[in-house]
């Protein structure tokens, strides 16, 4: 098994208000495999914006770790947004060369005005998407031929003017949340709308399905309890809002009876399954942090239940571990981040808002490696931020896809590139991994299989 080993030389923090802009666009079908007017310059001293700069570095005390991962497993379904309702998929099954087998077109891809957020889900031998315009599809999983379509958005309201929501899947039934303010259900099979629950707010990210539950938050902070089998409303619980919040939000993680939610203030609240009361709360804001970026306190990336702990990244700058039933903190590092860490057995990967793919043992908290990933399309000229999405960890990889399109798979044990994809367009959604096939939903609506 390999050793860990610093790598790339690291990067300080970047302007908050480039994240944003980045956040903006965010949401690739290769042909390869994975394989190795200028402004006028204005006169006067340039200084930091930022009041404290930082840089993630390997904890030299970690230095000689070995980090083994467990044997890769396959999944013959995917059924929701981060897999299971915990969000803990550990290490997947893809294969050493995968190939692009098909790519068919969801619909309205991300745009301007609006934005597909949530990520393809698989059951049943099927994929399930939903567009920008709030259609949802059905597609053969072997041959990518599509099944059927849904249209889930109100008819008053069908002016084709979408942002966020996802979808997921639990006892033949697909579940649709969105900017409609409205949780819909339909039947997996064809597409039949089921029932149809109004909610307080319009809702930016995928339902989690758990125990014959629907979970959602809307993007005023209450979480929202349903029955699964007719929408009917089981319990609310409302969170402070805020004024100002990033485009994406974080489905709620669900296990052993209690539910997780992340707010767009930085709060995270454990609150029992069955009757929504709380058990305890955290607030994931870097304190210590005095740049722009910590006015921005929102957590868009999924929280992660595994093995009796909660692991929350936020926006700000935290990464936090905490102890599932006390609420305890048990560490937590200065990592910033809108895309879900993954863990695989003891070791948790993040991608940061700096373009930083990141190592942490959770068993310290310490980190292991940083690779520095690409940061801008001209990197001379400091033009076109380049956003990364993920990380997913299959088969001793850890990919991550980008807005500039392309795809890089890193080793977990050092960090090194190992290989890189072309993608035909954009990808600002992480991939997912069911039957040892990889699926991506790029911003141009083309869902793509490798296998």
């Amino acid at each position: 098994m390999a050793m860990m080993q610093p790598v790339t030389p690291l990067w300080s923090l970047r302007r908050c208000a480039a994240v944003v802009a980045a956040m903006l666009v965010l949401s690739g079908c290769g042909t390869g495999l994975f394989s190795g007017d200028d402004d006028e310059n204005l006169p006067g001293t340039r200084i930091s914006v930022l009041a404290l700069e930082r840089a993630l570095r390997p904890d030299l005390d970690a230095i000689n770790t070995e980090i083994r991962l467990p044997r890769p497993e396959d999944t013959a379904s995917w059924p929701q947004a981060g897999g299971l309702s915990h969000h803990a998929m550990h290490h997947m099954l893809l294969g050493a060369a995968p190939r692009r087998v098909w790519s068919e077109d969801i619909g309205t891809g991300s745009g301007k005005r609006n934005r597909v957020l949530g990520e393809p889900v698989i059951a049943g031998g099927r994929v399930y998407t939903l567009d920008a315009e709030a259609v949802a599809r059905a597609f053969d999983e072997r041959s990518g031929k599509e099944i059927w379509k849904s249209k889930t958005a109100p008819k008053i309201e069908d002016d084709g003017n979408f942002l966020g929501g996802g979808l997921g899947y639990d006892s033949g039934r697909i579940f649709v949340t969105g900017g409609y303010a409205q949780v819909v259900a339909l039947d997996a099979g064809n597409g039949r709308e089921l029932w149809r629950a109004a909610v307080d707010a319009p809702i930016r990210s995928s339902p989690t399905i758990n125990g014959g539950r629907v979970f959602v938050i809307t993007v005023e902070n209450q979480v929202v309890a349903l029955a699964a089998d007719d929408g009917r409303q089981l319990w609310t619980y409302s969170g402070a809002s805020t004024a100002t919040i990033l485009m994406g939000a974080a489905a709620p993680a669900v296990d052993g009876g209690v539910v997780i939610a992340p707010f767009t203030s930085g709060e995270v609240v454990a609150l029992r399954v069955d009757n929504g009361s709380v058990l305890w709360s955290d607030n994931v804001v870097a304190v210590r942090r005095t740049e722009a970026a910590a006015s921005l306190p929102d957590i868009t990336a999924r929280p992660v239940i595994d093995r009796g702990r909660v692991y929350v990244a936020g926006h700000s700058g935290l990464l936090v571990a905490i102890d599932l039933r006390t609420g305890q903190r048990v560490w937590e590092q200065p990592v910033s981040a809108v895309y879900q860490p993954w863990i695989a057995g003891d070791f948790l990967y993040a991608v940061t808002i700096d373009s930083e793919a990141v190592c942490v043992d959770v068993r310290s908290g310490r980190i292991l490696w940083v690779t520095q990933l690409p940061r801008f399309e001209d990197e001379e000229d400091k033009d076109g931020r380049i956003v990364w999405a993920g990380p997913i960890v299959a088969s001793d990889r850890v990919i991550v896809v980008s807005s500039d399109e392309r795809a890089l798979s890193l080793s977990p044990y050092t960090g090194n590139v190992l290989g890189t994809l072309e993608l035909s367009a954009p990808a600002t959604l992480p991939p997912v991994v069911a039957d040892a096939t990889m699926y991506l939903l790029n911003d141009d609506g083309d869902l793509v299989a490798y296998r």
